[in-house]
């Protein structure tokens, strides 16, 4: 199922950790990732190799060359140690903050969140 977010801005949330998500599933190359993408989310291919620079700059992943049959050396990405840490961090803060938003999104009209303590949930930072 294809789904089309208008809001740029959720995107480019979530993009990054999709990114790395990918990635650590196992070692891939840029247009691969794009095509990954492409069955579920709708960007364009160009969206995701200014991704993988950035977190390359960043020493989230590292890259490699690899002879293709069919054409010039692809570079494939892979993770470093330091990006299957931030990942976790990434996957945590987005289930965390899934789990608000649905919180929030599903009030009765009027309502309010509650903690155990009788005080606001969105109120404990």
């Amino acid at each position: 199922m294809r789904v089309e977010v208008r809001n740029i801005q959720f995107k480019k949330g979530v993009l990054e950790m999709c990114v790395l998500s990918l990635l650590e599933q196992g070692d891939r190359y840029g247009y691969d990732i794009a095509q990954a993408f492409s069955g579920v989310l709708d960007i364009s291919d160009g969206t995701v190799y200014p991704i993988l620079r950035r977190l390359k700059e960043e020493g989230y992943v590292s890259s490699y060359l690899t002879e293709s049959s069919g054409g010039p050396p692809r570079k494939y990405y892979t993770m470093t140690n330091h990006g299957r840490e931030f990942v976790k961090v990434l996957q945590s803060e987005w289930e965390q903050f899934q789990q608000q938003v649905n919180a929030l999104i599903r009030l009765p009209t009027g309502g309010r969140p509650k903690n155990d303590e009788g005080g606001d949930r969105f109120d404990q930072e």
